[in-house]
């Protein structure tokens, strides 16, 4: 029952390769299934199988079975979406087409790039990538209304958790609680100065027509991945961007002119508008970042340490430590410790902490304190000096109501919310119209009542 709602998103999303274009010139079409008003053409099958074997995806049983009644699910979501009154706005709509396409771009190495392996320009894959990503959209929005009221209470996580046999009960991976003190080794005045000078510089070329916006963001812009488009960062609203950026960047309007210097927790920026639509905007950055000096590591090294004497002299807690020292906003209104972005919750295997703090925490006991160290922010992607504590330890095991009861709690509702789509999939098949190309019939497929009132 899990795998329909997991590949339902495979299935919607086609973003129109040349090879898939070119195949669908060579394929006698024709109709293959009718669900409701809607119909499945064969030319969609072979597309989307191409689309699946370009990304390496597994098909799990015969793509002339699997797909259709893939597509089929997807349009009894579509027409429920529609009768429903579901609707998701041009803007979001906009926002889910551009991170797509710069998810491409960033796979192939550059717009121009794209075009070329496309052969067509960005604008039209812009344009068909619209309504297919308003249909994934739609359909995740209709299951989340019928999955909407799950609520799970400790009275069914118990009686799901009495009725699993000794071999099926869940293994919970080792786990640990780390909780952690930062600081951002000072960078002296003198170097913001330098890095700000060379940004005004390459103002300076862009506006007198010595240089092209796009060629400095390729050269010297520490962003990577927008580097590779020429600082161009996708059709984006204000809140994706980080405050002090957006405000800057929503006050242009005029794509011949570039913002003053900007500085984010990232670094230093130059923006240039390149288009606005409503709400959205798409502009251009170089990023440059004051280089610590190792001199500015060593003493935010020795700050650190100074920290620890009086923690392990009984002269602050740790958690006072964090918050009279730590630099690291997200983690110092909550006694330092660190939480998993993953699972919200404060439990981390071994491999989802950053590299640095594992390497470190694998051989540490429960209440031990590291010795200070430097790690990479993985947001920021700027280093920082840190020492950690851990505040808790799980071995692998057996998971058991007093020690995983959120985890149990996540596979009761996962399971319900299943339950939930298969049973709404099984009364839809008998509500709704459909008709099989005999030669298309002769499929086990997972919902087998289709055509069958």
């Amino acid at each position: 029952m899990k795998k329909t709602t997991l590949k339902l998103a495979i299935l919607i999303f086609l973003c129109g390769f040349q090879q898939l274009a070119t195949a669908q010139n060579n394929i006698i079409d024709e109709v293959i299934w009718v669900v409701g008003e809607e119909a499945i053409l064969r030319s969609d099958v072979e597309n989307q199988k191409l689309q699946m074997q370009y990304q390496n995806e597994k098909i799990d049983g015969d793509p002339n079975c699997v797909l259709p009644e893939q597509m089929a699910i997807q349009k009894l979501f579509l027409h429920q979406a529609k009768l429903d009154s579901i609707v998701v706005s041009e803007s979001q709509i906009n926002s889910a087409v551009e991170r797509r396409i710069n998810y491409m771009i960033s796979q192939i190495g550059s717009k121009e790039k794209l075009e070329e392996y496309m052969n067509k320009p960005l604008s039209q894959i812009r344009n068909e990538s619209y309504e297919p990503t308003r249909n994934q959209m739609l359909v995740e929005e209709m299951q989340k209304k019928l999955i909407g009221d799950v609520k799970i209470t400790p009275a069914e996580v118990r009686t799901y958790y009495k009725t699993l046999k000794a071999d099926s009960i869940p293994t919970v991976p080792a786990s640990l609680e780390v909780q952690i003190v930062t600081n951002d080794p000072v960078i002296p005045q003198k170097e913001i100065d330098r890095v700000k000078d060379r940004l005004r510089g390459f103002s300076d070329r862009i506006t007198s027509g010595e240089s092209q916006f796009s060629t400095l963001a390729r050269l010297y812009s520490e962003d990577t991945e927008s580097a590779k488009r020429g600082g161009e960062l996708g059709f984006m609203g204000r809140g994706q961007l980080v405050p002090e950026f957006a405000n800057v960047a929503f006050l242009l309007n005029d794509p011949k002119k570039i913002s003053r210097v900007v500085e984010t927790e990232y670094g230093f920026h130059i923006i240039q508008l390149i288009e606005k639509r409503g709400e959205m905007a798409n502009f251009r950055h170089i990023l440059m970042k004051p280089q610590v000096s190792l001199d500015a590591e060593n003493k935010a090294i020795h700050n650190l340490d100074s920290v620890l004497t009086l923690i392990r002299s009984g002269k602050q807690t740790f958690e006072e430590a964090v918050a009279r020292n730590s630099y690291d906003k997200d983690t110092r209104m909550n006694n330092g410790l660190m939480m998993n972005a993953n699972t919200g919750t404060s439990k981390f295997e071994l491999q989802q902490l950053p590299p640095e703090v594992a390497k470190l925490a694998e051989g540490m006991s429960v209440g031990e304190l590291s010795k200070p160290f430097v790690m990479l922010n993985t947001k920021t992607n700027r280093e920082v000096c840190a020492f950690i504590k851990i505040k808790s330890k799980t071995p692998s095991h057996k998971a058991n109501l007093g020690d995983d009861y959120q985890t149990l709690k996540s596979i009761v509702e996962n399971k319900q919310k299943t339950e939930i789509i298969h049973n709404w999939i099984v009364k839809k098949q008998k509500e709704t119209y459909v008709s099989i190309d005999p030669k298309w019939q002769d499929c086990k497929f997972q919902y087998p009542g289709w055509g069958k009132k």
